[in-house]
């Protein structure tokens, strides 16, 4: 029987044998803890260990525990997140990450989609990862606006082409990160105390879909799981200021790699403090800001998924808390059948018209696929806003800087009550003076309006020509990700990406 002796252990018994006042004469390094070991030593242990009982809860899953709508979401976070990747494969900011990585080399582990190129587990997430989110076409959670997706699938494919994992290994490990994710931004919401928390970039969520979702692959314990979430809680942050620049998918890329790094490290037996979300000084009181809520970390699934509820799938390109205002103006526009020289204004209420942010018109794809007046005009000039509205030639048009100029906060909005913060009413306004309004509270291809199946084949067939892949390669890897869990190696999927 071997017996381990931690640093934090030590401090315990110091403390606990020798009481505060000695601690100091005997322990020197103690004696700066003491105040704090003795405020946290009463605190019963069920309570002090929520990482290792969200670890416990999340590891009993099998793939036959899961319902079919679940394994349904499961499969299409993979296939939206490989056809935003196609696009983002074609941009400055994932080509740099990419090529960096490759210069580096190292062990052939992963593939880097549509490159070919075998690198570690690490980078081949980080760089798959980033690869999605550049082209800010990925998935959402309704609840966070954090593209849990992202990080799940990217993470995912990469360890089961090294582990071997099935199909069905990879869709559980899925579906498991993706509520692992939702439940630390539940905890996370609830946590917040003076505004805590609301400048940190939600990849300080997505990472702990990543590392449950790492974890569930490569088969570790209770105990190692819970260890990889302290890790990760420790290891990884984001801000906010950072969505509207390369560094959002920076943060997407780091939060893969945290994810996988941490997995690897608790796989080997590295370990951290075991209440490193819940204590004052954890992840929930200092990223939050408030007295820790871990209520929802422990509750069991009960048939009732994050991925079947709060996921959402991105139709269009673009921040997808926008989403829901942009179909309420396309509606409002085809509503009015009037051309867009008859507009005299455009009218948006709902949480999201707080983010209008002036009516600048946007320099680049960047900027456009985060303002707000971008897609609200463009949505009124042609009736319809589709993966066309992310590139120049339908940014830079003078007829949408025009409408840009028009839109404004409603001054008098109605009594609409939304469900989801997402919620908004556009309102169009002729010169005439005729009104045409539009309400939309939760956006097409998200879970409380139901994802389509050719919703997202068409997503991705639009997308996929980016990667390079010829027409017949495409085809046939939408048909796999279709029959997923009849996949006996996801290596088989993975190098039909090169």
């Amino acid at each position: 029987m071997t017996f381990k002796l931690t640093r934090r252990a030590l401090l315990k018994s110091a403390v606990a044998a020798a009481g505060i006042g000695d601690v100091a004469t005997r322990f020197p390094a103690a004696a700066l803890a003491a105040p704090a070991l003795q405020d946290r030593l009463p605190t019963p242990a069920v309570s002090r260990r929520s990482a290792l009982v969200m670890a416990q809860v999340l590891n009993r899953t099998r793939f036959a525990d899961l319902p079919p709508a679940a394994v349904k979401h499961a499969k299409m976070i993979v296939a939206s997140t490989l056809a935003s990747a196609a696009s983002g494969a074609l941009l400055g900011s994932a080509r740099i990450i990419r090529d960096l990585a490759k210069e580096h080399g190292g062990r052939s582990e992963a593939t880097i989609w549509f490159d070919g190129a075998k690198l570690p587990l690490t980078e081949a997430s980080r760089v798959n990862a980033m690869l999605s989110d550049a082209a800010a076409s990925d998935d959402s959670d309704l609840r966070n606006v954090a593209h849990t997706g992202t990080c799940v699938a990217a993470t995912g494919l990469a360890i089961s082409e090294r582990t071997g994992a099935t199909g069905p290994d990879l869709l559980n490990a899925i579906v498991v990160g993706y509520e692992a994710a939702g439940r630390i931004g539940a905890a996370l919401a609830a946590s917040r105390g003076n505004g805590g928390g609301r400048n940190v970039h939600a990849s300080a969520i997505v990472a702990f879909g990543g590392v449950v979702t790492a974890a569930k692959l490569l088969r570790l314990t209770d105990e190692q799981t819970a260890h990889a979430i302290g890790l990760t809680a420790t290891t990884m942050g984001g801000l906010g200021i950072g969505t509207n620049s390369w560094a959002r998918e920076y943060m997407a890329g780091n939060a893969a790699l945290c994810a996988v790094n941490a997995a690897l490290a608790a796989s080997r037996g590295f370990t951290v403090n075991d209440d490193m979300l819940e204590a004052e000084a954890g992840y929930l009181g200092t990223i939050g800001g408030g007295k820790p809520d871990t209520q929802s970390l422990a509750r069991e699934p009960g048939g009732e998924w994050d991925i079947v509820k709060y996921m959402a799938i991105k139709l269009v390109p673009g921040a997808h808390a926008f989403h829901s205002s942009v179909e309420a103006a396309v509606n409002a526009s085809r509503q009015s059948g009037i051309g867009p020289e008859e507009v005299a204004r455009i009218l948006v209420s709902g949480a999201q018209s707080r983010t209008l942010g002036g009516n600048r018109v946007p320099r680049d794809m960047v900027e456009a696929i985060h303002s707000l007046p971008y897609f609200l005009a463009s949505a009124v000039a042609d009736k319809d806003f589709s993966w066309a509205h992310a590139t120049p030639e339908k940014i830079n048009r003078p007829v949408v800087a025009r409408l840009i100029g028009l839109v404004e906060t409603d001054p008098a909005p109605g009594s609409v009550r939304y469900e989801w913060s997402w919620g908004g009413t556009v309102t169009i306004v002729t010169k005439s003076g005729a009104r045409y309004s539009s309400t939309v509270d939760a956006p097409r291809g998200s879970g409380p309006r139901g994802i389509e199946w050719n919703d997202v084949d068409a997503k991705f067939r639009a997308m996929m020509p980016d990667s390079g892949l010829p027409a017949r390669r495409i085809e046939q890897v939408l048909n796999v990700i279709h029959d997923f869990e009849q996949l006996k190696k996801v290596s088989l999927l993975t190098g039909m990406l090169s």
